[in-house]
């Protein structure tokens, strides 16, 4: 599987059949090579990934994230495998721990420690694969040893809420030959107020969990940087806004720090769709 150079994040939940099929489209006549969705409250995340891929030609439907806690590695498996062979080898599976909440409060589990559960959910994922050292998957990784972990045992990561700087950190853990897929937030918005409002609306949701948090601050965000929706620093650098030569300025900041793959993630008032669509057409030539 060949990941292309950009891809569009977007959250699905909200999207209904004709919406979701709607927005596959406009993602790939722009000529993205991916598009990536989140395990939402919605849809079911490979019955969602199903879809996708059947209302498109060629475009890559990748999971960021499945949650590993809401199937079994055996299911994840057969999950890749089905759709990989029915739909043409354009699948890709993202894993990732997921949060507490999301876990033991929504699913009611037990949230172990991240790194032992996401080895060996990998290793019983990939055993018995005809080709398990170029299976496509990739891991939603923030720290050191994550990274490490996706490197040895996937083909790459998926790192989300993260600036360039965490993006070199972590394509030298990496290494040249791994998939780092980095996810960024954009809109398209020159007044400083409007931009900064948005995307601390779209932040608000990561900014009370713990995983993302202790990230930003090994970044070097201080605790007063997330404090009250986060800072005007913490929330531009979150979310890049501006015109579009400001803008793919700052995506192409993630190439230059060894991005393999950047998945622009449209951040637009609720319902505007007309602004998303024309972010991915304008972004899109990055």
């Amino acid at each position: 599987m060949k990941l292309g150079r950009l891809g569009v994040w977007y959250s699905t939940d909200k999207l209904n059949g004709p919406q979701l099929a709607d927005l596959v489209h406009t993602v790939e006549k722009n000529g993205y090579s991916a598009f990536w969705h989140p395990e939402s409250r919605g849809y079911e995340s490979m019955s969602l990934g199903g879809y996708l891929l059947s209302k498109s030609e060629k475009l890559i439907v990748g999971s960021s994230i499945a949650n590993i806690y809401a199937r079994d590695a055996f299911t994840a498996r057969r999950a890749l495998v089905s759709l990989n062979d029915l739909y043409g080898g354009r699948y890709i599976l993202g894993l990732g721990v997921s949060h507490i909440p999301m876990v033991e409060g929504l699913r009611g589990h037990r949230y172990d420690k991240p790194l032992g559960t996401m080895r060996a959910y990998l290793e019983t994922l990939h055993k018995d694969l005809p080709d398990a050292a170029t299976a496509p998957v990739v891991v939603a990784a923030l720290g050191p040893k994550m990274l490490e972990l996706s490197a040895t045992n996937s083909m790459g990561a998926v790192p989300y809420n993260v600036t360039p700087k965490h993006t070199a950190q972590a394509a030298k853990i990496l290494g040249p030959k791994k998939i780092l897929a980095v996810e960024q937030k954009v809109t398209l918005e020159t007044d400083p107020a409007k931009a900064r409002a948005l995307g601390r609306k779209e932040l608000s949701r990561y900014m009370v969990l713990p995983n993302y948090r202790n990230n930003w601050l090994r970044e070097g965000f201080t605790e007063a940087d997330l404090a009250d929706g986060g800072s005007d620093k913490f929330i531009d650098a979150m979310c890049l806004w501006g015109d579009a030569a400001t803008i793919k300025k700052g995506l192409r900041a993630h190439f230059d720090a060894g991005a393999t793959h950047v998945c622009l993630q449209p951040v637009h008032a609720d319902g505007d769709f007309a602004a998303r669509d024309r972010m991915i057409e304008v972004l899109a030539d990055t």
